[in-house]
């Protein structure tokens, strides 16, 4: 059985809302569900938080393209992403918004620390700007000119700006990563980040602006607000209730909140993008706070469609709500998390979605529940099965979890779904016309059924709670079909 954890802290990346939900942060924000429901499962003290990032330049200049006030238009899309993670039954336990007044607040008693400290001092920053990541780019970071995100020239900036002494925490934090005391995933993430250090450094970097009026306004000086990341970064403490004003003069560190209880973070969930800034500007902030790192950074891929990057002019955009009505929620869920390695890039088609729902889901899962199920109803045979979080497959099951496996755990559970229609077919109860004889062959592939819908309870909450329910009965009944199989 899988050992004891007292406590289980998660995050995923706090969405920019210049756009709508894609399956791109559905893929982090169902794989960060899975965890968290995990834990729960065992009974560990569970926090998982999400939300929306919504200052910036970005934002204000979308607002202002669709004819809107940006508080009105950050509204909007947040909602979205609401509705949408609602939707896929994500169970995050709050959901953070950068213009929420007690993340406002404490984001300026933050900076306002690290300025008196003199962490932040003013001073021009020289760079070559994308608005498109809201980062400053090195020559190197370019292609042809180009940031290779978004395919547009950085424009030069020259400003005067309160910077941010990220160069004071290079070594630091260098030590930490190649050591593993902040550790990076996968391995050749970790070996990414290692080389930016080596070869670039850190240097200070800008925290203001003082030509974005859609920030927070530093408190020291209201012509500047907060640099977007040094703003959206402190979501991952203020969700817990973060209030640096409570703590002592000498020291931020707040006993306000869930922080005492819950941080650091066990997992922080992140895509590629964004990498370099959760391992350099983030880590350097919590240094200067004096508060502990995360524990994990895991960095997943990205979603193409046949070999591309979706995007609207290409007309190849999937998004969870298209998925969800036609697959429904749970398949969604296991289509989405089923798709790659995680810590890869997946590669999905419309195509390839329908036959994998066909193949493992209506033809594997769906197809074995009804057989079963099936032929006990026809065969009126009573069972007396064990309902056990603690059956036999778990030891596996839990080692590829905790070591972040998810696409595997699944495989192993698609493993012993194959067997079982293996032994269906192998011994064909339905060519046995004695009841006490097809019980013997049906009642121990009923029981691993039911075993393996406790595994997929993380990934599949509400399809395994009916499967569960329908085998946890002394006489099982056939239901209604699971997965309707797709006509192609």
């Amino acid at each position: 059985m899988k050992e004891m954890k007292n406590k289980f802290f998660i995050t995923t990346p706090i969405y920019y809302v210049n756009d709508q939900p894609h399956i791109g942060s559905a893929y982090t924000t169902i794989a960060a569900d899975v965890l968290a429901r995990f834990h729960r499962f065992y009974g560990d003290d569970t926090f998982f938080l999400t939300g929306t990032d919504e200052h910036g330049a970005k934002v204000e200049a979308k607002a202002s393209d669709n004819g809107m006030e940006p508080k009105v238009f950050v509204d909007d899309v947040s909602e979205k992403f609401r509705k949408v993670w609602k939707e896929l039954n994500i169970s995050n336990d709050n959901f953070i918004r950068t213009t929420d007044e007690h993340h406002i607040k404490a984001v300026q008693n933050t900076l306002q620390y690290l300025y008196d400290k003199g962490d932040i001092y003013k001073g021009d920053y020289k760079g070559l700007y994308c608005r498109g990541c809201e980062q400053f780019k090195n020559e190197k970071d370019l292609v042809d000119g180009k940031c290779s995100d978004h395919d547009k020239e950085p424009e030069e900036i020259c400003e005067e700006s309160y910077l941010f002494k990220l160069s004071k925490y290079s070594d630091e934090l260098l030590n930490k990563i190649k050591t593993d005391k902040f550790k990076i995933t996968p391995i050749e993430r970790k070996n990414e980040v290692i080389s930016f250090y080596e070869k670039e450094g850190l240097n200070d970097i800008s925290f203001s602006r003082q030509n974005v009026s859609w920030g927070i306004p530093l408190p020291w000086d209201k012509s500047h607000t907060a640099y977007v990341w040094a703003d959206a970064f402190l979501n991952y403490l203020t969700g817990l209730g973060w209030d640096p004003s409570t703590g002592s003069a000498s020291s931020p560190q707040a006993s306000s909140g869930q922080v005492s209880k819950f941080w650091p973070p066990e997992i922080q969930l992140i895509g590629k993008d964004i990498l370099r800034v959760h391992a350099t500007i983030w880590p350097a902030m919590l240094l200067a706070l004096g508060l502990p790192l995360p524990k994990l950074l895991f960095v997943h891929g990205f979603f193409l469609v046949k070999g591309k990057k979706m995007s609207k002019s290409l007309g190849n955009t999937i998004t969870p709500s298209q998925m969800i009505e036609k697959y429904g929620v749970d398949a969604t869920r296991y289509l989405l998390i089923s798709a790659a390695t995680f810590g890869r890039d997946a590669d999905i088609s419309w195509e390839w979605l329908d036959e994998k729902f066909n193949a493992d889901l209506a033809n594997g899962l769906g197809n074995l529940v009804a057989r079963v199920s099936n032929m006990l109803e026809k065969n009126n045979i009573e069972l007396e099965l064990i309902s056990s979080k603690e059956n036999k497959y778990f030891e596996e099951f839990n080692k590829l979890i905790d070591n972040l496996q998810l696409d595997e755990a699944l495989k192993y559970i698609w493993s012993i779904i194959k067997y079982q229609d293996e032994e269906l077919s192998t011994k064909a109860p339905w060519k046995i016309k004695e009841a006490d004889q097809v019980k013997t062959i049906l009642a121990p592939i009923a029981q691993n059924i039911l075993d393996i819908s406790h595994l997929l309870s993380p990934f599949m909450p509400s399809i395994s709670e009916k499967i569960i329910t329908q085998f946890s009965q002394k006489k099982v009944k056939k239901g209604e079909s699971l997965f309707p199989r797709l006509t192609l």
